[in-house]
Formats: C-alpha cells, sequence, structure tokens
C-alpha cells in the first residue's frame, strides 16, 4: 500500500519516483497506490477565482469548490497513469506493461455540521470494497485510487488521501503502509529518526505543531492500531528513497511497527558480517579495539546481538570469562549511532549482567576510552590495573590508556 501526497506528484523527481513504484509491481508485489491533490486543488481554486477554508485540516467544500476538486483529481489521476503507462526503449520501464485499474472502490458520507459549520461535500469514508479491490490485484493489476468517493445516492465526496490510505490499508490488511507525502523523513533535529514506537509516535504526535505533519503522523497510528504491521513514512525528495527503505537494512525513512521490539539473543556465525559493520566506524575512531573476521568468528559464542525487527544488528556486547572464574570482562559494547537514546544499551547490559550471573559470576569488569560516564551511570565503580586478573593486567595496553571500571552483580 503506497500513498503519495500531492506535494510528491509536483516533485523534481516524480518520474523516478513513479518508475520505482512500477518497478516494485513488475517484481510482482501486489500494489494500491493513493494519491492526493491538495495543492492541485488550490491551484485549480486559484484559476477559478474561488477561496477555500480548511477547519481541522479539512478542506470546507462548496459545489464551486467541488468541481475544481474533480478537475485537479481528474488531471492528476491522468499524469499518474500516462507515468506508469510509459514503455519507450530509453526509458526506465522499456518493456513493461503495467494495467492501471481503479474504479468507485470508496463509498463515503457526508462530514456534516460540526460546531455549526456545514462542510458541504468533504466526506468521511463509509465503506471499502475489498472484493473488488483483492479481484483486480489477483489479476496483476496496479489499483490506484483518488481521493474521492461517492455516496449510494451517487454524489462525490472530497476525501483525504490519508484516510483513504489507512482505511484501505486496514482493510485489506496490508503488510505495508508506505507514507511518500513530506519533504524529508521525520527528524529530530538534523537527525532521522530509523524507527518509532507506537508510545514514541505518541509522543510525537503531542509535541508537533504543524496539522500536515500531525495528520501523518495520526494516520500512521491510525493504520498500526487498526492492524497494519509496519508503516513507512518516507520523504520525496530523495531520488530512489521508497526502493532505499524497502530494500537496505538502514532505510531512508522512518519506521512505525505495531510491535517494534528489538530481540537480545546470543550470536552466532551469521552475524559476523552484522557485528563487524556495526563496530567498524567505532574501531576506526579508536573507541573499540579492532577485531578481524577471523577472530570474531572464533569468538562468536561470547556475543549477545541486539536485533531490529526489520534484521538490522543494531546492538552488541560480548562476555569474556577471565582466570579467577569470578570476574567476567564486558567488550566490544556498542550500539548503532541511529538507535543511541533509546534504553537498548541498558537493557542490552542488564542482559549480560544476567548471564555472567548464571555462569557462576559475581563481578563485571570493563575498559572503556569514551564510556566512563555512562559506565558510572549503570553502577559501575572505577578501578586500577592492580584490580584486574593477572592475564589482564599483562595485556592491558598503555598506549591506549582505557579507564578500567568494576561492578558488584
Amino acid at each position: 500500500m503506497i500513498a503519495l501526497s500531492g506535494d510528491a506528484l509536483l516533485a523534481r523527481n516524480f518520474h523516478s519516483m513513479i518508475h520505482d513504484i512500477a518497478l516494485l509491481q513488475s517484481l510482482g508485489i501486489r500494489i494500491v497506490l493513493v494519491h492526493g491533490a491538495r495543492p492541485q486543488i488550490n491551484h485549480r481554486l486559484r484559476l477559478s477565482e474561488l477561496n477555500s477554508t480548511f477547519v481541522q485540516n479539512i478542506r470546507v467544500t462548496d459545489p464551486a469548490s467541488m468541481q475544481c476538486v474533480k478537475e485537479a483529481i481528474g488531471s492528476t489521476r491522468f499524469a499518474i497513469e500516462s507515468e506508469l503507462s510509459m514503455g519507450l526503449p530509453d526509458s526506465p520501464m522499456h518493456g513493461s506493461h503495467i494495467r492501471v485499474v481503479g474504479g468507485n472502490f470508496i463509498t463515503a458520507k457526508p462530514y456534516g455540521v460540526e460546531e455549526g459549520i456545514d462542510f458541504q461535500r468533504a466526506g468521511h469514508i463509509r465503506r471499502v470494497d475489498t472484493t473488488a479491490i483483492n479481484q483486480q490485484l489477483s489479476h496483476g493489476a496496479l489499483v490506484l485510487i483518488s481521493p474521492i468517493g461517492f455516496s449510494p445516492t451517487g454524489e462525490a465526496f472530497n476525501l483525504s488521501f490519508q484516510d483513504i490510505a489507512t482505511h484501505v490499508a486496514i482493510s485489506l490488511q496490508a503488510e505495508k503502509l508506505i507514507f511518500i507525502s513530506q519533504a524529508s523523513a521525520i527528524k529530530d533535529g538534523e537527525k532521522i529518526l530509523r524507527s518509532l514506537s507506537l508510545p514514541q509516535l505518541a509522543e510525537l504526535q503531542e509535541t508537533t505543531k504543524d496539522s500536515e505533519h500531525a495528520d501523518l503522523l495520526g494516520a500512521a497510528s491510525y493504520a498500526c492500531h487498526g492492524g497494519v504491521q509496519r508503516v513507512h513514512l518516507v520523504g520525496y525528495e530523495q531520488d530512489g528513497a521508497l526502493l532505499s527503505e524497502l530494500f537496505t537494512r538502514e532505510g531512508s525513512g522512518t519506521l512505525i511497527m505495531k510491535q517494534c521490539a528489538e530481540i537480545i539473543r546470543s550470536a552466532n556465525i551469521e552475524d559476523v558480517g552484522g557485528i563487524l559493520n556495526l563496530i567498524a566506524p567505532l574501531e576506526e575512531r579508536s573507541v573499540l579495539v579492532k577485531r578481524s573476521r577471523e577472530l570474531l568468528e572464533n569468538e562468536i559464542s561470547q556475543f549477545r546481538v541486539v536485533v531490529h525487527p526489520e534484521g538490522l544488528i543494531i546492538g552488541c556486547a560480548a562476555l569474556y570469562p577471565t582466570t579467577n572464574e569470578v570476574d567476567g570482562e564486558l567488550a566490544c559494547v556498542a550500539i548503532h549511532e541511529e538507535f543511541h537514546a533509546q534504553g537498548i544499551g541498558a537493557r542490552l547490559l542488564n542482559q549480560i549482567e544476567q548471564d555472567a550471573r548464571n555462569i557462576g559470576m559475581s563481578q563485571l569488569l570493563v575498559m572503556t576510552t569514551k564510556a566512563a560516564h555512562w559506565f558510572l551511570e549503570k553502577g559501575f565503580s572505577e578501578a586500577n590495573i592492580r584490580d584486574l586478573p593477572e592475564n589482564k593486567q599483562s595485556m592491558y595496553n598503555y598506549q591506549r590508556n582505557a579507564r578500567i571500571f568494576r561492578k558488584a552483580i
């Protein structure tokens, strides 16, 4: 399920965006594409010298404005179908044939009067014809749905493309709902929020002051609570953002999951590549001691990893026995920089401590050059070289000058 905002359709890379969607369709992925048309409607209204007002981010749509809505949606839909029909030899879609199907899949009803305001031809979704949509999908068609619905009496109503996307995704029990509806992914300052749990999403909804942004977050929340397992919020400015979000572990946008809990488990040999990718930037900055692939393969049984629901290894730590059998050494603690400040490191430490207790250890030792304050916050106290087991004392790297901490467990 993919939802394109009207702004996304006006973006400079609209052509490549549609071609990426066509590529997904050619791979056998069933796609329902919902499009918006707010800026296109605004343009038609200006040409007709009509004004329109918004209440609670809903356009009050009188009959004259509704005519502009129909014209804008019709021309927008035509542009999308035109792009999806492209198959010239020099185009990215050479040789493709995508069948685009639309129809009266959405039954609507009037929004009505609220707080004395008559929204006129603005509407709500009453029913989604999932049988008809599934029938077209089973025949290999791409289903294109515009932000307009019809009542049993034949009236047309102006609808929110976000509402349509969420209702259709829930009705179809879609595996994914992808919103391509803002310039970039959700950010905290300059940092992209790669994943959000539902509680984090709720907190973000409370703090945002942008009404359109709030609508997007509300739609994502509604979809997840309605049973959609994954909602992706992808920006439209970056070329290839959609494919990057779907086919790379890091992604390009923000993933919201109904069940967004990382798994902490013992590492296995298949995790070696992921751990190396995770720790390589820290090794380059001398935060961690460099480990070769061969060494990591030999020591993999000592590691715990944190696995994101999408399969990316976002954390690791190792527990090594020492010669006195009482102390354990905590080493190679790393959390992916995109997932800092989410409590992952603390949960991983708790697991390591439990592992150490289970095998009879009573104290953890750790050496660090950068994370001294974090370990102090987690109950460690500073120690010195003499507190290390003899084998660790002889191996201590004075040039690296790491600080030593210990914690009774």
